[in-house]
């Protein structure tokens, strides 16, 4: 297979009876928040909602969330696909569908919907289809899932304030993947808050550097 095909085939999502088969176990992972000491998985506050946020390598993505006042605990891994519980390998083959994407668990009363969404729309490009710069794959497209269809609309609302944005400045079509909540699997102990752990290491994060405007906040 020569270059040009194995591009092709890493920027199409695989359909169902494509994709890798995975396994029934999750792969293990960290216990805890390698920046905040909170346990990644397990119960949250009551006070709190979650999110999946993709935008391209999710080391530099998760850096952008864990440092917002008022979000509680985020986490790396692997949704919007077919394959359960793959490693990141799998994912990085484009055979399983899934796309790396940042969990973000928040506190409806310290932080709202509203500037998550803004953090995200600022600090990508959402108008590039199965890449981030020259991050090439269906895992590194835009996407955010979310879990009722309240933050849903809020979401699309906030794409259509950004789009208008974009267009205003000669930017193109927002294709980012607004779905409601989709299984989440933990990525490997390695990839967790990767840039504490590497402050040097890879980050291929870039916004578009335009402003996302944002209606008044709600209590999502």
């Amino acid at each position: 297979m020569n270059l040009f095909d194995r591009l092709t085939r890493k920027s199409r999502l695989p359909a169902p009876h494509e994709a890798l088969c995975g396994r029934d176990r999750a792969i293990p992972t960290a216990e805890t928040h390698f920046v905040n000491g909170r346990r990644l998985v397990g119960s949250y506050p009551a006070n709190s909602k979650s999110l999946l946020i993709g935008m391209g390598c999710f080391w530099g993505a998760e850096r952008i969330f864990w440092q917002l006042d008022g979000v509680w605990v985020t986490a790396v891994g692997y949704s919007g696909g077919h394959t359960p519980n793959p490693t990141y390998e799998e994912v990085c083959s484009g055979g399983t569908g899934h796309a790396e994407v940042v969990k973000v668990v928040y506190e409806c009363d310290r932080i709202s919907l509203e500037t998550i969404l803004a953090s995200f729309w600022e600090n990508h490009n959402p108008t590039q289809g199965m890449r981030q710069g020259n991050d090439i794959g269906t895992q590194y497209r835009s996407a955010l899932y979310l879990p009722d269809d309240e933050a849903l609309a809020i979401a699309e609302r906030s794409r259509d304030a950004y789009q208008a944005a974009l267009s205003e400045n000669g930017r193109g079509e927002i294709t980012t993947e607004i779905r409601p909540m989709r299984s989440f699997y933990f990525a490997e102990d390695y990839h967790q808050q990767y840039l504490a752990k590497h402050p040097d290491g890879y980050c291929g994060i870039r916004g578009t550097g335009i402003t996302c405007p944002m209606e008044k906040p709600s209590s999502v």
